[in-house]
């Protein structure tokens, strides 16, 4: 573990997924853009989660609320078809090519000019541990953010320099333990750990992942990854460890060394609610505690 004084001064920002809950997190990045907050030392996300630090490193305030809501009912972004014509829910080329490139394009030279590191954090399904892919370039590197969200059951494995990569959130859900350089954490090439972190969750405080989820259930029941026992493994484990992850972050939030955003209710938006209203209300709250505690993060970021 490195010495405080070796550790980079500003801090991290971790966004943790969940689908369309990630209207939440959308809610709070532009309201810290609008504000003029980007000074992190490094960017990490997982699944939805990654979707919106691509778009938070780009400096696009709205991008992924106006997607969600523009798109939610378009069979081709997710849907039942797109998963029986392509094999992925969350339609791939729609996605990450029709969207990234030409219905609402990403700005490229922003988010390729940004020196701020940013990293995906996906599964490796033959290991059954997570890994932290950068994304340095975009359309380059647009994969690694796919894979990120790939999940499990519902998406074909990502494969990336001959590994398969599947949805981050099965094995770090919140990755605040890499980019503080945490005891027992993975270490990241060319990545110097963060003094503190500022962290986004998509579930409310009080919220406990129940053991063995339905779509960790689902994955088991149907031996598709039998082939990866490792993977199995991760699948089965999942909900202990999330908790756990929780009540350390917590206890991090006591210390200072993390800040956490959470929502303030349980969240009534599932990983793929359509309805507008509610996505829009999610979004609206997530604005609404960051403009409440803006002089905080302002503070936090050293802003």
């Amino acid at each position: 573990m490195l010495d405080e004084k070796n550790r980079v001064a500003a801090p991290a920002l971790v966004l943790e997924g969940g689908g369309f809950r990630g209207m939440f997190t959308a809610g709070v990045l532009d309201v810290l853009q609008a504000a003029g907050i980007y000074g992190f030392s490094s960017i990490w996300g997982v699944s939805a989660g990654a979707v919106n630090g691509a778009n938070f490193r780009s400096r696009q305030i709205g991008r992924t609320m106006r997607d969600i809501l523009a798109f939610r009912d378009d069979k081709r972004f997710m849907s039942l078809w797109s998963f029986a014509t392509t094999g992925n829910m969350a339609g791939a080329d729609f996605m990450y090519d029709e969207v990234q490139n030409r219905l609402d394009p990403c700005d490229l030279e922003t988010f390729n000019g940004s020196d701020v590191p940013f990293y995906a954090v996906v599964s490796d399904v033959t290991f059954g541990v997570p890994e932290y892919l950068p994304v340095r370039r975009f359309p380059d590197d647009v994969d690694c953010v796919r894979a990120s969200a790939s999940l499990p059951m519902v998406s074909r494995m990502v494969e990336i320099g001959g590994r398969r990569y599947l949805d981050g959130g099965t094995t770090d859900s919140i990755p605040y333990g890499v980019a503080l350089g945490l005891p027992g954490e993975r270490e990241v090439e060319g990545h110097v750990p963060a003094s503190h972190a500022l962290v986004v969750l998509t579930q409310d405080r009080g919220f406990v992942r129940e053991q063995a989820g339905s779509s960790e259930q689902l994955a088991l029941h149907s031996h598709r990854y039998d082939a990866y026992p490792y993977y199995r493994e991760a699948l089965s484990t999942r909900a202990e460890r999330y908790n756990a992850q929780r009540e350390r972050l917590w206890e991090l939030e006591r210390k200072g060394t993390c800040l956490v955003i959470a929502p303030e209710e349980p969240v009534a938006v599932g990983a793929t609610t359509r309805d507008g209203e509610t996505l829009l209300s999610l979004y609206v709250a997530g604005q609404r505690q960051a403009r409440e505690r803006l002089e905080e993060i302002a503070e936090f970021a050293g802003v």
